[in-house]
């Protein structure tokens, strides 16, 4: 992206997405960081701010419509377009949990953020997205997701391959972005799903290979990419889905 672009990072105030905002915000984009909590999201803004990049706190909780709503409102006032959705913010409650334990519950609340909550909050940021010359949807998946991975899996993931919720969220979230890259693709509107690598982050008790930094610099090229509907890898090539 050679051109400043307005970027929305949901789930941005730790982790991949604080990551990736960073780094966009340095390569001169103007950075929305949306996040749930208002105290952790502002701290982290100001983070980003303090060293002089252009990185501002918008409240943002992917399952509250409402916030979802003015988050909308919001940048339409101050920018009047959106360039650049990355849907980052996830959750997982499979830790320890073998998929006959997890309850209906917790699979629900997982789904509610990491599939529901990408569709709210696209559907709410389409219009912006229409006014961009060259508007991106970035859905931040996992390799866990794709089916290969579920049918076969590589022995040193194989630890994760029965996570109910998370696996199956994201594999339903990669279902979700190819069919937004269909009825998006005559609009122009771009839509991948993107991997930031196995990375060491709260979600997965920090035993990831990669730092949250290395991922959110995958992010950020990945954002440059010219492909529609599909799934970008961390090493600058494609998963199968």
């Amino acid at each position: 992206m050679t051109t400043e672009k307005i970027v929305l990072i949901t789930g941005a105030n730790k982790g991949i997405g604080f990551a990736t905002a960073g780094a966009l915000a340095r390569s001169g984009h103007t950075v929305l960081l949306g996040a749930r909590d208002p105290g952790r999201g502002a701290a982290a803004a100001a983070a980003l701010a303090g060293e002089g990049l252009d990185v501002r706190f918008v409240p943002l909780d992917v399952t509250d419509p409402a916030t979802i709503a003015a988050a909308a409102a919001l940048i339409d006032t101050d920018h009047g377009r959106l360039d650049v959705l990355v849907n980052n913010a996830a959750i997982t409650r499979d830790r320890s949990r073998p998929p006959a334990e997890l309850p209906v519950a917790d699979l629900r609340e997982v789904y509610e953020t990491n599939v529901l909550g990408v569709v709210a909050v696209t559907n709410a940021m389409l219009p912006l997205l229409r006014r961009s010359p060259s508007g991106f949807i970035g859905n931040v998946s996992s390799g866990l997701g794709t089916f290969a991975f579920l049918q076969k899996p590589d022995e040193e993931l194989a630890r994760y391959a029965n996570l109910l919720g998370y696996n199956s969220s994201k594999a339903a979230l990669n279902a979700v972005t190819l069919i937004y890259a269909n009825a998006l693709r005559d609009e122009g509107i771009r839509v991948n799903a993107l991997s930031p690598g196995f990375c060491a982050t709260d979600l997965n008790g920090h035993t990831g290979v990669l730092t949250a930094d290395e991922g959110g610099a995958h992010i950020a090229r990945q954002l440059e990419r010219p492909e529609t509907g599909a799934f970008l890898n961390e090493n600058g090539g494609t998963y199968p889905w």
